[in-house]
């Protein structure tokens, strides 16, 4: 049958229990339980109400069982005329599935052991004027998927798995750094001036007072302004955008954590994540140990590995050669370099290449170029490199540090330098009050970003990020 048949034929059992006096958008039942506390509570004879949507109808003779799913699990419901009633039976006989029912009776449990709500009563509290995919099982294709999320969670157990263990995470995630004296805060995610890291923002525009604003690229130099403030350890779940490409990996809508501490550096921030991480998975896993991909990651073992030194063998790069130096001497060793700049997407290529043998394990990469670091101190016995790491586990970039610059006029020239090598759509001004905020003050301190996406995707063994994003960005439907 034709989709616009099926709704036809719905919408003309809508019609007909409105003929009835049957209400078919109804109201909230009182005394209900989740499908998980019915089950929970089981006693034989127990009288209890559920609600939830009809997933399946199987008739055996005179009896017929339905199944229903609400937010927390699933339960069969047994009907039986003499027991329902001719008129709440010929309701039944009206249902279709996926429409929404709240069913009142006894629980019992059939010879197969299996927990069963036997029906006394039964209300219609949603008419589904759509059938669910054809395959209501297990929606199979990808686009769809992402695209009608709604679809996905009602029919794949699966994804819902995915999404409950991400909110988990991100509490657990709270819980730690709340337990470590960090204070959770928010800030602005429209910017008069975009900065924090390099990207393409998003612009929009404020009408009362004619102001062009920019969607946050990060929060870092507000988050920074407030360690200024006196503030010492403060941490934001944030919402960030970049107006750029997408792949397994980005979607312009992110969520990334951001933490600073002040009287710390990108020692401390190592120490943290790693503790954190490790704690989370013993939340979830019960051990320091996880698999992406068919591969087991140890996370009792962490690394850490010189990107200086790390160049310097692979491909003959030292930190003294300037950037048109290295675009030579990768070329003559294969890699793909589009201009004269060191782009960070090429950055992080090659240091998840330089540290794939290790992916069975984290990987902190330390020893990064200054030229590559606008944001970070330089070492104290090397003035080329600095006190930064990205992380990576499972080949995945995870995690960025730094021992924050605070220094405002060495930041000044910095980020003055920074400027002069970006491309035209990514050219912007010097946020002037994070300077002003700097000559302030600002105590050392060390910064920490996680990508929570990347990390559900490490944790819940998805390959790509838009499996860890309930409604990822996708082209308009053709």
């Amino acid at each position: 049958m034709e989709l616009n048949e099926i709704i036809a034929q719905r919408q003309n059992k809508l019609n007909s229990l409105r003929d009835k006096g049957i209400e078919p958008y109804g109201f909230v039942i009182s005394g209900r339980l989740t499908v998980k506390q019915v089950i929970d509570r089981f006693q034989e004879g127990l009288k209890v109400v559920v609600a939830g949507r009809l997933i399946a109808k199987r008739s055996h003779g005179k009896a017929t069982f339905l199944d229903i799913r609400d937010g927390t699990a699933k339960i069969q419901i047994y009907i039986k005329e003499d027991i329902l009633g001719k008129e709440k039976f010929a309701l039944f006989e009206s249902l279709d599935i996926a429409d929404i029912i709240a069913v009142e009776g006894e629980l019992f449990k059939t010879h197969t052991q299996e927990i069963t709500l036997k029906a006394g009563n039964l209300t219609l509290l949603t008419k589904a004027l759509r059938p669910l995919p054809e395959k209501w099982h297990g929606l199979k294709d990808i686009e769809t998927r992402y695209r009608r999320r709604y679809l996905d969670l009602i029919t794949n157990e699966k994804t819902r798995e995915i999404f409950l263990t991400r909110s988990r995470m991100i509490k657990l995630i709270r819980d730690f750094l709340d337990g470590a004296g960090y204070l959770e805060v928010e800030t602005p995610m429209m910017h008069p001036v975009p900065g924090g890291a390099r990207g393409r923002p998003f612009k929009t525009f404020h009408n009362e007072y004619a102001l062009e604003l920019y969607l946050r690229i990060a929060p870092e130099l507000y988050l920074k302004r407030l360690v200024v403030g006196g503030l010492d350890r403060v941490y934001e779940i944030n919402r960030s955008f970049r107006n750029e490409g997408v792949s397994t990996k980005h979607n312009p809508e992110f969520t990334m954590l951001e933490v600073y501490a002040a009287y710390a550096d990108y020692k401390a921030m190592m120490a943290l994540s790693k503790e954190m991480i490790k704690a989370i998975a013993k939340e979830i896993f019960g051990k320091e140990e996880l698999v992406y991909q068919g591969k087991k990651i140890d996370l009792s073992q962490w690394e850490e590995v010189s990107f200086a030194q790390l160049m310097e063998d692979k491909y003959g790069i030292s930190p003294q050669d300037k950037l048109e130096v290295w675009v030579e001497k990768l070329k003559a060793k294969g890699v793909e370099v589009e201009s004269a700049n060191i782009s960070r997407s090429l950055l992080v290529n090659l240091m998840a290449e330089l540290v794939e043998p290790k992916s069975d394990h984290p990987v902190f990469v330390t020893d990064l170029f200054t030229e590559l670091c606008p944001l970070a101190k330089t070492k104290k016995d090397n003035p080329r490199l600095t006190e930064r790491f990205e992380l990576f586990i499972a080949g995945i970039e995870l995690a960025n540090a730094y021992s924050e610059l605070n220094d405002p006029l060495e930041q000044r020239t910095r980020l003055e330098e920074e400027l002069k090598d970006l491309s035209p759509d990514e050219k912007k001004n010097i946020d002037e009050d994070f300077i002003i905020a700097l000559e302030h003050g600002m105590p050392p301190a060390g910064g920490l970003g996680i990508g929570i996406d990347r990390l559900v995707m490490l944790f819940t063994d998805q390959p790509s990020i838009r499996d860890v994003i309930l409604f990822p960005l996708l082209r308009p439907e053709q």
